[in-house]
């Protein structure tokens, strides 16, 4: 009994060293350093030149605030994915080498290079070969290499023409849309419909026989043009020998905005011939964006 009371003692006093011990240790508390890749910040960046070896550069353009794509395709930009190929600046890595071999890392021939230009200057990121231990690529820029998660140069690498705003209507001109002149469509042609958005938010059309209701005018004007994106895009030149049916969107300036109805299933295309661009719709949204809720009987299309 007394050997037993003697080891139990024994036992508390290993237990409470130990937590003495574990109490008393330093924590560690050595996290893995960070480093910036860049200081920048998105605002510094008034264009982006995208470089691949043996191809033509995709470069954009700030334009009031709004990105523009200029090469290889004059068009809107989308704008979420110059961000994503700008992200760059806003890295950060857990390894900051000084770059003294360039070759060593595959920046000698580089995979992809980014440009950044602006007020602060000319701003170039390199992106060499991946570790093959941790799968993160080499990037250079100002003088050092980090090693970072291929997303940079995944973003960047997305082919110019997934690049392109899939809106059919800019900013801007969401903002003035003021109507559709829908005349031109077999649909309504009978009616020769054109209906306007008053600046005080009632929408009227020019058929006596049409009972627009506000509240599903503006739910379709919201999903039908403001929020609808096409599901891609494409190039587009206009041949005007050959006649497609055709609309225009009205703008608050007194502009209009020309569509052509390239077809109708069994996707929805739709083509804006200042841009140069087609519009990929599903049937059913595309039909919708030219079929408002005006409460007409409208004749079957031909």
């Amino acid at each position: 009994m007394k050997k037993r009371w003697i080891l139990n003692l024994l036992l508390l006093a290993v237990v409470v060293g130990i937590a003495v011990f574990l109490h008393l240790k330093p924590e560690e508390k050595a996290l893995a350093a960070k480093y910036d890749v860049s200081s920048l910040k998105m605002a510094d960046a008034e264009s982006l030149k995208i470089e691949f070896p043996a191809k033509a550069p995709t470069i954009f353009e700030r334009q009031d605030g709004y990105w523009m794509m200029r090469k290889p395709y004059a068009a809107r930009a989308d704008q979420m994915s110059v961000q994503r190929a700008l992200s760059i600046i806003a890295a950060t890595s857990g390894t900051k080498l000084p770059l003294q071999d360039a070759a060593k890392y595959g920046l000698d021939q580089p995979e992809l290079k980014v440009t950044l230009s602006g007020a602060q200057g000319e701003h170039v990121f390199i992106f060499g070969t991946h570790n093959p231990v941790t799968e993160e690529q080499y990037v250079g820029y100002a003088g050092n290499v980090y090693m970072l998660s291929g997303q940079y140069s995944e973003a960047a690498s997305t082919q110019p023409i997934e690049m392109i705003d899939k809106t059919p209507l800019s900013p801007a001109e969401r903002k003035q849309l003021a109507g559709l002149d829908l005349a031109h469509l077999e649909q309504w042609e009978e009616n020769a419909l054109k209906i306007e958005l008053a600046t005080d938010g009632k929408w009227s059309a020019n058929d006596p026989k049409a009972k627009p209701t506000q509240n599903e005018m503006n739910e379709w004007l919201d999903f039908s043009w403001k929020q609808a994106q096409a599901t891609s895009v494409e190039v587009y030149t206009p041949d005007r020998r050959q006649p497609y049916a055709s609309f225009e969107v009205l703008l608050r300036d007194g502009k209009k905005v020309h569509f052509d109805k390239i077809q109708e299933s069994p996707e929805y295309l739709l083509a804006r011939p200042d841009e140069g661009i087609i519009y990929h719709f599903p049937n059913d949204v595309g039909f919708t964006m030219v079929n408002p809720p005006v409460n007409i009987q409208a004749p079957k299309s031909k």
